[in-house]
């Protein structure tokens, strides 16, 4: 199963993934934990990048988020910018670009 029900401690997951709330919701949910280290699983990652779950990812717009930048360029969206934390002493390191 790609839903990972983990990421609904204080709710029951929803019962599908039909409805574009419950996408967003579930987007924001899993961005959250993978900013953060929690990587999510292979069969969830290949779910997420079908083309059906398109509009979800440009309706959430987490511009905080690295993952969310990242789900954007998977699904050919133009790109937003990025609000996150930018650390000074890695901004300027050439290697970034590598990276």
């Amino acid at each position: 199963m790609w839903l990972d029900t983990s990421l609904y401690p204080d709710e029951e997951p929803p019962a599908d993934m039909e409805d574009l709330a419950a996408r967003v919701d579930f987007l924001a949910r899993l961005c959250a934990a993978w900013d953060f280290g929690i990587l999510p699983d292979p069969e969830t990652v290949e779910e997420i990048r079908k083309p059906s779950w398109r509009e979800a990812v440009d309706a959430c717009r987490l511009l905080t988020s690295p993952a969310y930048h990242l789900l954007r360029e998977w699904h050919g969206l133009p790109p937003l910018p990025y609000l996150g934390q930018q650390l000074a002493y890695i901004r300027e390191d050439p290697n970034l670009d590598y990276v």
